[in-house]
């Protein structure tokens, strides 16, 4: 498997099981309607895990635009293979969006609030302040990547379960962090499913909110880039 298809299919599992878990929760006449936040952040840290298990031995499992541009920033990884990766991640996100609509179809269908559709897809801000909301995003996508710079450099080897550091990093900064924004510290994660929301024929939808669409695209780049630079100094 080359790295460009690990990275797809690492990054189309992720989306497909991290969106999956909100859509169990958020869509109509589910078995796990309203659970919660708590049950949306160990969703998704099971999904970080998957998709990094699969490709972290052949790609290095960046499966997020921010994590490659960082790397790259701090000259972990070559720039000449940055469209290569994101183009991987953002396909993967399609992927594994459309995969999740397929999966809760019938339920997307029940479902007459569009905005509980939407978040299925995308994040959105509970408090709606673009200048305050990027600046949440990449404080907590800076936490993120300088967590990985360390764990990357580390001695720690847990064999099978490498991937156990990463996932768990993503738990506690959903449970920390995901109130106001829905901590989507992954550019692919957010604008590859909201592409595809705005193209799948669902009966009950709404718009998109592209008037929000940057902030987990430019958030998450921002603060990645700055723990890049900050761990360089250190």
């Amino acid at each position: 498997m080359t790295p460009f298809l690990a990275e797809l299919i690492g990054t189309a599992v992720l989306i497909t099981l991290g969106l999956s878990v909100v859509a169990n929760i958020a869509l109509e006449k589910t078995k796990g309607n309203n659970a919660g936040l708590i049950v949306v952040a160990f969703g998704w840290a099971v999904a970080v895990f998957v998709g990094v298990f699969i490709s972290a031995d052949i790609s290095g499992a960046h499966l997020n635009p921010a994590v490659t541009i960082a790397l790259a920033v701090a000259g972990d990884f070559e720039w000449a293979l940055v469209p290569e990766y994101l183009l991987a991640q953002f396909l993967g996100a399609f992927i594994g969006s459309i995969l999740t609509w397929l999966a809760y179809k019938d339920h997307f269908d029940s479902t007459k609030d569009p905005a509980s559709i939407l978040g299925v897809f995308s994040t959105g801000p509970a408090i709606r302040k673009p200048f305050q909301n990027i600046l949440t995003e990449a404080i907590a996508t800076f936490i993120f990547m300088l967590s990985v710079f360390y764990i990357h450099k580390g001695e720690l080897k847990l064999g099978s379960i490498d991937a156990l550091p990463v996932s768990l990093l993503v738990l506690g900064i959903g449970l920390s962090m995901g109130g106001p924004t829905g901590y989507a510290i992954n550019p692919a994660r957010d604008l590859g499913p909201r592409i595809i929301h705005a193209f799948l024929p669902i009966p009950h939808k709404g718009p998109s909110d592209w008037k929000y669409a940057l902030v987990p695209v430019v958030g998450p780049i921002l603060g990645a880039v700055l723990a890049a630079i900050l761990h360089g100094l250190l």
